[in-house]
């Protein structure tokens, strides 16, 4: 037993057993209540970047339209084919991203598990050396990857080994699912804004619209994956807003020399 273990301390020694019976609020810890966010990187980076591209790319489309002083109906029709292709388009670039790295995973899974059956004597060693660089004693690290080996070899390797887990593999249907929807609402915002109000407060008004959803999208991130909120909503804010300022520009510039 490590010396530090050996020394009594509080309820240990008998000193104040009132005081250590009942454990402080603030010096209890309920592993129960700790609630990680890691898992949600797949979807949360799917949805994330889908509604921002979404309100960006369409958004920044219209207002560059119109401010060439363009018609209703052709921004509808943009908007709209924007909105469409803008989704599908999102949907499948996600999907063949994700299905990459999902096809990696599982190689990566396969060559363990041939490993495995080829040579177990060494994957076990080195599963111990894994277990003595991050600090455990030889004997000790040894002793881990022995129980480890005998409960479940392929999960033991693929978590501390490859940094992998077998049950979350890489989901390329769900990414590309939330990619089309969030795209789509994302660019749903704009182009509703753009089509209601009248041609003179058009472009102010989708902006704020705009804007305002991309402030919401940077703190629901945030929330989402416990980040800060304000440099989250800064940076989002910020870069949106130059987009549709450059899109702007453009527009106006192209639109009174045609």
């Amino acid at each position: 037993m490590p010396e530090a273990l050996s020394k009594p301390t509080g309820a240990d020694s008998g000193v104040e057993p009132e005081r250590d019976s009942q454990a402080s609020p603030s010096r209890t810890h309920d592993h129960d209540d700790e609630h990680h966010r890691s898992h949600r990187t797949g979807w949360l980076r799917a949805g994330v970047l889908g509604a921002n591209d979404g309100l960006l790319s369409t958004s920044s489309l219209l207002i560059g339209i119109a401010a060439g002083h363009a018609a209703r109906s052709t921004l509808a029709l943009t908007g709209i084919a924007a909105l469409g292709a803008g989704s599908l388009a999102m949907a499948a670039g996600e999907y063949g991203s994700v299905a990459s790295q999902r096809d990696a995973e599982r190689a990566d899974l396969a060559m363990e598990r041939s490993a495995l059956d080829d040579d177990r004597e060494g994957e076990l060693t080195e599963l111990a050396h894994i277990y003595m660089k991050r600090g455990l004693p030889r004997a000790l690290a040894r002793t881990v990857a022995e129980h480890l080996h005998e409960h479940d070899a392929l999960r033991a390797h693929a978590r501390d080994e490859l940094g992998l887990d077998p049950d979350l593999l890489a989901r390329p249907v769900q990414a590309a699912a939330t990619s089309a929807v969030s795209f789509a609402l994302g660019a749903a915002l704009p182009l509703t804004a753009i089509l209601v109000v009248g041609e003179r407060l058009r472009i102010m008004v989708t902006v704020v619209v705009t804007i305002t959803a991309l402030g919401a999208l940077g703190i629901l991130a945030a929330t989402l994956g416990g980040a800060a909120k304000t440099r989250a909503v800064l940076r989002i804010v910020a870069l949106g807003s130059l987009s549709m300022a450059i899109t702007a520009l453009i527009g106006r510039i192209v639109g009174t020399n045609l």
